[in-house]
């Protein structure tokens, strides 16, 4: 009996080395394969008989040995930081990619940078300061101001359709979030078919590691395994995978007045998948993933200088300062509605402020105590023509003319009395209307002065000259004068050039923070996965010095077992 006992020993060595040396085989056969997981034997002690016990202790008797299970080697807290951290990497690379791209149009556009244009307009206020009756002086200046018009249009267009075409980005993303969820749901069942009939689906395992692993460079994901063997999966906190459903992404627009798309849980009531009020943190790790760095950058709307709080349009310190905290988790947290946002300021400014030169307003109170604007008749200079027109601005809006038609008005003096007065009122701006905005896509150049040069309103309107250059002059004092702040986190004004240049820093400094963030977070993933890696990954020299090492072990026991065959046939043939 016991000669038997050996024999069945010897035979569960020759089993254990096999399975050993067939997951070597294995290991080495994937050792190119991307995402594989090396495997080994977890070996046990068969079981034992008793022989017998003492007043100490029992007599036991191995049977040999077992494998308890074929394991991946793989460490879950690596996993976990790596998926983290290349989900933060992919959310920075989405960053700086749309600031590479915006960086761009800034930069040369058929061969004139902005800032050309911006030169050329001051050049040619120069000239027409020198002589503001010259008929070369305001052609200039009429020619440079539809370049900068149709340059900066060029550029809010292109913002615009690059906001656009991400959602193509955007969509693709959800999609392929979806077909993983599918992916993942399909491997769960046959992970659980396989391993509930006692094998272990380690190659199965791995694809759907890759799978996580993939899915958490494009959204932040929670997950945790089943005892059935079965991955749950979250993303931003939402159920995505479970054991009986995937819960589907789709895309709706914004809202109805845009063509921007948004990801949504269709699964859900189409609840919104991300929250992008909140501040964007890595201490709160708001900051991860490919899908929510596109629509961080891209905004969720076209940008104008409306969005940026100004001071003096609040009642109080309070409520300015609740306007520039939703400013800078908004607007501000977008690369893409920030530029628009600060371009179209300086834009609104320049055209403006020599508007409001040209055809200056007052204020007036009308007799139910309203108070409007109106063309400053007075102070107001007029055009070269024969008619020495007034009230022709150099800029329009396309939508909305600068003034009413001349029409009577009853106003409140200073003294309480009433005046009748035949006067134009001026269309004020009105931030929930974007047709009465001075704002990029609303803006061109007066017709009547491009067809007609005398109407630009550069002389006295007293009939004597002595202020035909001083207009001019204003224009040129307005350009170099402090107009406003970058954004609510400045503090200095500047005039036009400096904003542009300042403009143009700050993007290319924000351009440089994302790529320094990039690179960072690149050599941490990388870092990471080289630690996964040492764990993971299947090492030639390692596997064939197994290989030796177990063939050892397989011819071991068949050494043993001829030895206890032999000792066995010269028992039976003794008896």
């Amino acid at each position: 009996m016991a000669s038997f006992g050996s024999l069945y020993i010897g035979v569960s060595g020759l089993n254990v080395s096999q399975a050993a040396l067939n997951v070597t085989a294995h290991n080495l056969a994937n050792v190119d394969t991307k995402g594989f997981v090396r495997q080994q034997v977890v070996q046990t002690d068969f079981r034992y008989i008793k022989l017998g016990e003492s007043h100490i202790s029992s007599f036991m008797k191995g049977l040999g040995a077992d494998f308890a299970e074929i394991k991946q080697v793989r460490d879950f807290f690596l996993d976990q930081a790596y998926r983290q951290e290349i989900g933060r990497q992919a959310f920075y690379e989405a960053q700086y990619e749309a600031l590479y791209e915006i960086e761009g149009l800034f930069g040369e556009l058929e061969g004139e940078s902005f800032q050309e244009t911006m030169n050329n307009f001051w050049v040619a206020l120069q000239e027409l300061a020198k002589e503001p009756d010259n008929i070369v002086a305001r052609s200039s200046l009429v020619e440079t101001a539809v370049n900068f018009v149709e340059r900066a249009e060029n550029i809010s267009k292109q913002l615009k359709d690059y906001q656009i075409n991400l959602n193509t980005k955007i969509r693709d993303q959800v999609d392929r979030i979806n077909k993983i969820g599918d992916e993942l749901r399909e491997l769960n069942l046959k992970i659980r078919q396989y391993e509930s009939a006692g094998e272990k689906a380690n190659d199965l395992r791995d694809q759907r590691n890759n799978l996580l692993d993939e899915l958490s460079q494009m959204v932040s994901i929670t997950y945790k395994e089943s005892s059935n063997s079965m991955v749950y999966v979250s993303i931003e906190g939402v159920t995505f995978v479970d054991e009986d459903n995937v819960y589907r992404m789709g895309t709706v627009k914004v809202n109805e007045s845009t063509e921007m798309l948004k990801p949504v849980w269709l699964s859900h009531g189409n609840v919104d998948v991300f929250n992008l009020d909140k501040a964007v943190a890595s201490d709160k790790n708001t900051d991860i993933g490919s899908l929510k760095g596109l629509l961080v950058a891209r905004g969720y709307k076209q940008a104008n200088y409306t969005d940026i709080p100004v001071r003096e349009n609040f009642n109080s310190d309070s409520l300015y300062e609740k306007a520039v905290l939703e400013y800078n988790n908004t607007i501000g947290a977008s690369v893409i509605m920030n530029i628009q946002a600060q371009f179209d300021q300086l834009i609104h400014g320049i055209t403006t402020t020599i508007n409001d030169i040209l055809c200056p307003n007052k204020e007036v109170t009308l007799a139910d105590g309203t108070r409007i604007k109106i063309l400053d008749e007075e102070r107001a200079p007029v055009g070269a023509d024969a008619g020495r027109t007034m009230g022709e601005a150099l800029f329009n809006r396309k939508s909305t003319p600068r003034y009413s038609e001349p029409e009577e008005l009853v106003i409140l003096k200073e003294d309480g009395t009433t005046e009748t007065i035949i006067a134009r009122i001026y269309n004020e701006e009105n931030p929930e209307d974007n047709y009465s905005l001075f704002t990029l896509g609303e803006i061109t150049v007066n017709p009547n002065i491009l067809h007609n040069y005398a109407l630009i309103p550069l002389s006295s309107n007293m009939g004597t000259g002595d202020f035909d250059i001083e207009t001019a002059k204003k224009l040129l004092e307005a350009w170099q004068k402090p107009f406003a702040t970058l954004s609510p986190n400045y503090l200095t004004k500047n005039n036009f050039s400096d904003y542009y240049n300042s403009f143009i820093s700050e993007l290319a400094n924000l351009g440089e923070q994302y790529r320094t963030i990039s690179s960072n977070q690149a050599s941490m993933v990388e870092s990471i996965d080289n630690k996964r890696m040492e764990i993971t990954a299947v090492s030639s020299d390692e596997e064939l010095t197994n290989l030796i090492k177990y063939q050892h072990a397989y011819n071991a026991s068949a050494r043993y077992i001829n030895v206890i065959s032999e000792m066995l046939k010269d028992i039976i043939e003794k008896l």
